[in-house]
């Protein structure tokens, strides 16, 4: 079985568009939360989101073929730009090696939307627009990078809700170790206008803590009362150790177990169980033992019912080992789709630069999530290896385990 490592990173966050803005704002502990005046006129019930900034393609990516990138494919375009240089992944090395895609994304609401909205105002099937069949699929992110970057891989959309992004790492990762592939772009891309989250503000999901947005995600603390929703793209560059070393590229980190699971029970509400597995099953198929984990990244997104259900699974797995647990969450909402793969980067950002992003708005632990060891404030802390949970709609479950290197 072969080694698996991390070469490149990329991302466009309400935290920042570079590497550098990102970590910054981890270390400080900087919402990226707002008030959207535009979703109260619209009628949602939580106007609160996160700010993405609008990527601009038009010096890469010329007007016909921007044509099929829905918003959320033109946030991974930029993060996967980002993450290729940094792996020094250049335009005629990928013409010719074997690169694969797989990347997670499981909504493209907006762009079908308009589709046939102009197909129902003009009765007419040509004025959906020729782009918008490209558009409109939940494979829209790896059908326009694979074939704007030329890649010849594997190409593959994980479509498993909020544990998207991090499936296509752990997919990434069996490809790899098992000599199928030796160099995968992965990740995970969420569309941030309103119409992709209307239905879960329909169904309450979100805080309405509305007069304090910075303040309104609050990650396994007593007063949670929603999620806010984020958006945005992360991408990793992830190859055989052989591979990076054959190519001179920079290894960043060691990805060094994944595990999975599903809850096979309610569709929406979490339980213990099928996270407790996921997170024995990481561990196990790692050989990694607990105590050698310096950092958890929870998936926690500040609802009661799932926080709850994660602490307690983390409990039950770490028992009384004060690992350090926080959910980057806090800052940056729920980027769903692309949690995975974001948090994942966070995580690397703080392992590189000795420092663990405080889980902001944490002021008073409930019977469940005071059974582990949640910071509230930005801590120099030196770790060598973190565990990032993501779980999904449907008790998708995914976790990896990930080392430093370099």
């Amino acid at each position: 079985m072969r080694r698996v490592v991390i070469t490149g990173m990329g991302i466009w966050s309400c935290l920042g568009t570079t590497l550098d803005e990102v970590c910054r704002s981890l270390y400080t502990g900087k919402s990226g939360i707002v008030f959207s005046p535009e979703r109260k006129d619209a009628g949602f019930r939580s106007a609160l989101c996160a700010q993405i900034a609008k990527p601009d393609l038009k010096p890469f990516v010329s007007r016909n073929l921007r044509q099929f990138m829905p918003e959320e494919a033109q946030y991974a375009y930029m993060a996967t730009r980002a993450a290729l240089e940094q792996a020094r992944l250049e335009p005629d090395y990928i013409e010719q090696h074997e690169i694969g895609i797989i990347y997670g994304n499981d909504s493209v609401s907006e762009a079908t939307m308009t589709g046939l909205d102009k197909f129902r105002e003009f009765h007419d099937t040509a004025a959906c627009g020729s782009g918008t069949i490209f558009q409109s699929m939940n494979s829209t992110v790896t059908m326009n990078l694979a074939c704007l970057f030329k890649l010849k891989g594997i190409n593959l959309t994980a479509s498993a809700a909020c544990a998207s992004g991090s499936q296509s790492v752990g997919l990434a990762y069996l490809l790899i170790r098992n000599g199928l592939q030796d160099c995968i772009v992965c990740g995970g891309a969420q569309e941030a206008n309103m119409y992709g989250v209307a239905a879960f503000d329909g169904i309450q999901s979100f805080s309405i803590r509305e007069d304090e947005p910075a303040k309104a995600s609050r990650p396994f603390d007593k007063d949670r009362d929603g999620l806010v929703p984020g958006g945005g793209a992360a991408t990793l560059i992830v190859e055989s150790y052989e591979h990076a070393v054959k190519r001179g590229a920079p290894i960043l980190a060691e990805v060094v177990s994944w595990g999975f699971s599903g809850n096979g029970a309610h569709i929406s509400t979490p339980n213990v169980e099928g996270p407790a597995r996921s997170l024995e099953l990481c561990l196990k198929n790692g050989n990694v033992s607990p105590d050698e984990i310096g950092y958890i990244n929870a998936h926690a997104t500040s609802t009661r019912i799932g926080d709850s259900r994660e602490a307690l699974a983390i409990a039950q797995v770490f028992g009384e080992l004060p690992v350090p647990v926080t959910s980057t969450k806090s800052q940056t909402g729920h980027e769903m789709w692309m949690a995975g793969a974001s948090e994942l980067i966070y995580s690397i950002l703080m392992m590189k630069n000795d420092f663990i992003a405080g889980n902001i708005n944490f002021e008073h632990p409930d019977e469940d999530t005071a059974r582990i060891h949640v910071l509230p404030e930005t801590r120099p802390i030196h770790f060598d290896m973190f565990l990032s949970n993501s779980f999904g709609f449907g008790g998708t479950n995914s976790t990896l385990i990930v080392r430093n290197e370099g």
